[in-house]
């Protein structure tokens, strides 16, 4: 479920509706991993699909009606209005990988590729960022993953109104090893991030050593 609550953090809100009614909602593109949440939370509500105007991007939204589950939520910190007051609820150290990787699969991203290009022998790296409107948030993230040895996290301003937190080739396979080392038979992730990671350590044997 730590996995869920990181999701949600990153992909979720809670809203209320004209009648009172009151519901937590995950509206993401990726179909499959929304049905997997779904089961891992033993839920038979049904899955709505919502397009765009012009036909071309669509999302799929598990909407729950629960007054106990919202205020279970709310008591964790997530409130309607969560997107720059968010705040890392008091997750045990033993479950915050698995929050972690819930919230890297709702708003992190994994990046490989060369860097400098120009040069007869460029440079292989790796990069992962988890990205908040929360600036409170990412700080606190950053204090959680030091206590596991992941530092050098660099946070920063980006171009619209959110904030970014960085970790660079080292950080990013300690950060690897941190979120999928510990994954039990029905864990929940995104397969698509895992593999670019597991890309870059093939491709360079010696990472797996970090």
């Amino acid at each position: 479920m730590a996995y869920v609550l990181g999701f949600f953090a990153a992909d979720g809100y809670i809203t209320i509706n004209k009648r009172g009614g009151h519901f937590w909602c995950i509206n993401i593109s990726d179909k499959k991993l929304l049905m997997e949440i779904r089961n891992k939370i033993e839920s038979n509500h049904k899955i709505g699909i919502r397009h765009d105007k012009k036909g071309k991007y669509t999302t799929y939204r598990l909407q729950i009606g629960s007054i106990g589950m919202c205020d279970d939520l709310r008591k964790l910190g997530f409130q309607p209005n969560k997107t720059k007051s968010l705040a890392i609820p008091n997750i045990p150290d033993k479950h915050l990988s698995h929050f972690t990787r819930g919230y890297f699969d709702g708003d992190g991203h994994v990046w490989s590729g060369k860097i400098n290009k120009e040069r007869k022998t460029p440079h292989i790296i790796i990069q992962s960022v988890f990205t908040s409107c929360s600036n409170e948030f990412l700080n606190k993230l950053k204090e959680r993953l030091l206590y596991f040895g992941i530092n050098k996290g660099r946070i920063s301003k980006g171009k619209g109104n959110y904030y970014r937190l960085v970790y660079s080739v080292t950080n990013s396979l300690k950060l690897y090893n941190f979120m999928y080392n510990d994954l039990a038979l029905r864990s929940l992730y995104l397969d698509r991030k895992k593999k670019v990671f597991e890309r870059y350590i093939k491709m360079r044997p010696w990472c797996s050593l970090v």
